[in-house]
């Protein structure tokens, strides 16, 4: 497994470790001391859970079981992966500390914060998409044999 792969992997488990944590917080002030949860806090939560934890969990293990690019392959460059990786936790991070702030104050940076944050992982997601597509294939070794089928 390459480095990049179990960063994606480790990141996805420390963003499961801080959605599990506000998740519980906001559990216990709910039942304990009737605070529901604020929208913005429940949505800071929601995406450090799904796309911190579930989308780059998805990532790092598509990038590690695809098969490898081809030698003419002129899309899948490992510095784009990279770029990717740092977007999406940037953005990520972001949109999280945005909308948990912004749950208990009402500072305009704080909506502009969670917006760019969010902004930069549709972008993150969109280069993954475009950068990975070629790698969705029959392997090389099915292509030379001629078992793959359509190849695009």
């Amino acid at each position: 497994m390459i480095e990049l792969v179990r960063r994606f992997i480790k990141t996805a488990l420390l963003f499961l470790v801080l959605g599990l944590s506000v998740g519980a917080y906001m559990l216990v002030r709910r039942e304990l001391f009737g605070d529901w949860p604020r929208p913005y806090a429940i949505s800071a939560h929601t995406h450090a859970v799904f796309v911190g934890f579930v989308m780059f969990m998805i990532l790092g293990v598509a990038l590690w079981l695809f098969p490898k690019p081809l030698q003419d392959d002129r899309r899948y460059r490992p510095a784009r992966i990279e770029a990717v990786y740092w977007l999406l936790l940037a953005g990520t991070l972001a949109r999280f500390v945005g909308e948990l702030l912004h749950a208990y104050g009402d500072l305009p940076l704080l909506t502009w914060l969670a917006m760019c944050g969010g902004l930069a992982q549709v972008a993150a997601l969109l280069l993954y998409v475009w950068t990975m597509w070629s790698r969705i294939r029959p392997s090389a070794r099915q292509l030379r044999i001629g078992l793959g089928g359509d190849a695009d």
